[in-house]
């Protein structure tokens, strides 16, 4: 098997994918809402149908991946392709011209968001499903897996911390969305090396190219049938969808509900960086020592218990503290989550012989996928609970809308997350399929 791409060269493709897509997740509801005057309730319609068109293009893009044979390899020409795309539409997501309104404007935010989103779908489809194939061992996986989480948070640094800085005192003002503009370029330069670097670099097991794989149809109807899939995905969303709103959300959240310039969550979101990477090598060696699955769940407990004391925060220092705690659970969640998704493919590969990582990680990729339209739906219902539909009709108390939208949301979602993971028996790492799951032993098992 040919695993001689260095780790640090892998993981650095994380770093090139994190900086776009957080990037427009973070800005979004500022840029476009906000600055520009799109109504909340179009953003919120245009994440949901999303949702519907990634159901449809991740596991289409898995399967195709899969099945590609190319003196390149399977991987590296979607690897190519999504780079190219995903940096190009993060570009023209933040060059919206100031003239468009109405229709138009929806129009030109519903086209990028959608390209940006499928070309990160492609790209992350592939990179993916690399990890299980150059490195079968979960003691790897746990070592690349933390690295390349590492460098995610890196990206996070750049792309969530450093933006509000650059688009409303280096390149731009609080109100102008010049600044957005010349940070993208900025961003998709980055981000375009570090796609490409690992891309052109990587070195797939040539042996996996020669298995005959199953339809679609066929494929698809195997995961579909698998209980693990549900119950995980549904795990993964339970963590991401919390996140989702806070990225979305935490700008106007320090604007609105602690009255402070857009700029200081700087503090909160830098501060909540470092204490996720500061945990990652703690995590990583409790996984070594327990397992997987008990760092898992002990990282929701953290997740969501952090949201209380966020919710009841009334200054930026209280509201440090509040997030330091969900920083601890989303650490945690980096480490693990990942680990627990290739235990279960592990799992298909020993029950049916075949290597569909692709197919089945772009799977998975829906649950995190719908994070997005989760949130856009959380959000759109502001204006019907609060009033507030945009930066020019905020309604008569957008503070509380924001408190709501970044801590009882995610709250409710992260205590459902708590309960799946306690509940879900996680199938076991390694190549030997244990007895207990010869004789069919249930996929749930009693909470203790």
């Amino acid at each position: 098997m040919t695993r001689s791409m260095p780790t640090w060269r892998y993981s650095i493709g994380m770093f090139g994918l994190a900086i776009p897509i957080n990037t427009i997740r973070v800005s979004t509801l500022l840029f476009y809402v906000d600055i520009l005057g799109l109504d909340v309730r179009a953003y919120g319609t245009v994440m949901a149908v999303y949702a519907v068109l990634d159901a449809v293009d991740n596991p289409i893009l898995g399967h195709l991946s899969d099945r590609t044979r190319t003196r390149w390899g399977r991987r590296r020409p979607w690897l190519v392709i999504g780079a190219v795309v995903l940096t190009a539409g993060l570009v023209g997501f933040f060059s919206a011209p100031d003239t468009l309104d109405g229709v138009a404007l929806v129009a030109w935010f519903a086209f990028f968001a959608i390209l940006c989103e499928a070309a990160d779908s492609m790209y992350a489809a592939n990179y993916n499903a690399l990890l299980p194939e150059l490195f079968p061992e979960e003691h790897q996986r746990a070592g690349a897996n933390s690295l390349r989480q590492a460098f995610q948070l890196l990206a996070f640094a750049i792309a969530l911390a450093a933006t509000p800085v650059l688009t409303t005192s280096v390149f731009g003002s609080e109100d102008s969305p010049e600044g957005f503009r010349a940070t993208a370029i900025l961003y998709a330069v980055i981000a375009l090396a570090a796609l490409l670097f690992m891309a052109l670099n990587v070195r797939e097991d040539p042996t996996r190219a020669t298995e005959d794989h199953a339809g679609f149809l066929t494929g698809a109807g195997v995961i579909l049938r698998n209980p693990h899939f549900w119950l995980v995905g549904i795990a993964t969303a339970c963590y991401l969808v919390p996140l989702a709103f806070v990225l979305a959300g935490i700008q106007l959240y320090v604007k609105y509900s602690l009255g402070l310039p857009v700029a200081y969550s700087l503090w909160l979101i830098g501060s909540s960086i470092v204490i996720a990477a500061a945990g990652l090598p703690v995590w990583t060696a409790l996984v070594r020592r327990r397992g997987a699955p008990f760092a898992w769940r002990i990282a929701f407990v953290f997740l969501a218990a952090g949201f209380v004391p966020f919710y009841f925060a009334t200054s930026l220092a209280t509201a440090m503290a509040g997030l330091a705690v969900v920083a601890v659970g989303w650490s945690g969640l980096l480490a693990t989550n990942d680990l627990i998704q290739a235990r279960v493919l592990d799992d298909d590969v020993r029950r049916h012989g075949q290597h569909r990582e692709g197919l089945f990680l772009s799977a998975f990729g829906f649950f995190s996928r719908i994070t997005g339209a989760t949130a856009g739906i959380g959000l759109g219902s502001l204006g019907f609970l609060f009033g507030y539909y945009s930066g020019d009709d905020p309604g008569p108390d957008p503070g509380m809308a924001f408190r709501v939208a970044v801590s009882v949301y995610p709250f409710v979602v992260a205590v459902l997350g708590v309960i799946l993971s306690m509940v879900i028996r996680v199938p076991a790492a390694g190549a030997e399929i244990p007895a207990a799951e010869h004789a069919g032993r249930p996929a749930l098992r009693p909470l203790t």
